[in-house]
């Protein structure tokens, strides 16, 4: 029973955190499809972006508190991260291994640019969102940018595992 309250408590505060946040861009984003740069095998291009402060897919959740510190929330298969009062981060494990890596830059202080993270202009939308994943086959993860508009902002870089 402690367990599932846990649980339970760990989901709503993610719900509640990543509300403000980026997650719910990612949601709005899956919903609507996006274009994607998808890098042919025989390009050699390497990533610019392939890592979050020294935490790289593939990584287990102890290597990852090495690098990050303790958590400020977790369950089985996510961390959830308070870098600073502007700065998120989510990581989702599967099978004990890193997966996928969130970041949110609450009105996009700190955020790395763009060109550092996709090194292509994003696409803009009426609204003013920016956002572009880029696909590394080779390498066997994506990286997207998503910047939503408006005066509160979020840029979100999520790496993922193909």
């Amino acid at each position: 029973m402690r367990n599932l309250q846990q649980n339970f408590l760990a989901a709503a505060i993610l719900v509640v955190a990543c509300g403000s946040g980026g997650m719910n861009q990612i949601a709005a984003q899956a919903r609507k499809p996006q274009p994607a740069v998808i890098l042919p095998d025989k390009m050699a291009q390497q990533p610019l972006y392939s890592e979050y402060r020294g935490v790289h897919l593939g990584m287990t959740a102890a290597e990852v508190q090495a690098k990050l510190g303790p958590t400020e929330l977790k369950a089985s298969d996510l961390d959830y991260y308070v870098i600073s009062d502007s700065e998120r981060a989510q990581i989702v494990y599967k099978d004990g291994k890193v997966v996928t890596i969130s970041v949110d830059y609450l009105n996009g202080l700190g955020a790395p640019d763009f060109k550092a993270v996709i090194g292509d202009e994003p696409e803009v939308t009426a609204n003013g969102n920016m956002y572009r994943m880029v696909h590394f086959q080779k390498q066997g993860f994506w990286v997207s940018y998503n910047r939503t508009p408006g005066s509160t902002s979020t840029v979100t870089i999520t790496i993922q595992k193909l």
